[in-house]
């Protein structure tokens, strides 16, 4: 129905700012609740943030609130996470997903995932 590929990891010193970018392919775009996970190595897959189908609610968990913002631009089928004065524990493997029946943060709540980009933070 829709897929979805990450773009935007890298490697960055800590306190700087990465802005990942989720492209989508397939109808219906903005009929998907939108969502960012990240996981680290041998640590279970994590919610990040989440976005409604028009941009207009989004959700964050705690360690990354007034750090990342995330967006989306229906018209360009692509959603955002620009990520702001990062941490080396932000260093993990960030995944794209979409959901088309759920507002939740839980990973078996989304249908489709992107592939994950790698973002590495050193101190």
């Amino acid at each position: 129905q829709v897929q979805l590929v990450e773009s935007g990891g890298g490697l960055v010193q800590a306190g700087g700012s990465l802005r990942l970018s989720c492209a989508a392919s397939g109808r219906s775009f903005n009929s998907y609740v939108m969502a960012w996970f990240r996981q680290a190595p041998g640590k279970e897959r994590e919610f990040v943030a989440r976005i409604s189908r028009s941009g207009s609610s989004t959700y964050y968990t705690d360690s990354v609130k007034g750090r990342f913002t995330i967006s989306r631009d229906n018209a360009k089928n692509t959603m955002y996470l620009q990520m702001n004065s990062l941490k080396p524990e932000d260093t993990a493997v960030y995944y794209c997903a979409a959901s088309s029946y759920s507002l939740g943060y839980r990973t078996y709540e989304y249908d489709f995932w992107g592939q994950g980009t790698q973002v590495t933070v050193s101190s």
